[in-house]
């Protein structure tokens, strides 16, 4: 059974919970099995790596870790936070986001 989830690739969020608080970011990856995603900029990490082709030096790396979608809510197009949810889109008969704070549909 796959969950249906508020946050999509590209979304901006902001992290509500953990080390990474108050930060925003574009969503760059989606795990829907985990329910965590990888957002631009967030939840930092020192890699390791050994030299490579891409990397002749080798060394220490950051990257963005995930973070679960829980610690995340969606920016509406107003700036905001807000809480996602869901109706029928009168005028194509399809299921489409929309802010709970605004009322506006987020694309």
């Amino acid at each position: 059974m796959s969950t249906k989830l508020n946050i999509k690739k590209g979304d901006t969020v902001k992290v509500i919970a953990g080390d990474s608080k108050g930060k925003q970011g574009k969503v760059l990856e989606l795990d829907v099995v985990k329910q965590r995603a990888i957002v631009e900029g967030v939840n930092l990490v020192s890699k390791h790596t050994k030299p490579n082709a891409q990397n002749a030096q080798g060394g220490i790396v950051k990257k963005e870790a995930g973070i679960h979608i829980s610690n995340l809510m969606v920016v509406d197009n107003t700036g905001k936070p807000t809480r996602v949810g869901r109706k029928l889109d009168s005028k194509t008969n399809k299921s489409v986001r929309f802010s709970k704070k605004s009322g506006e549909v987020i694309k």
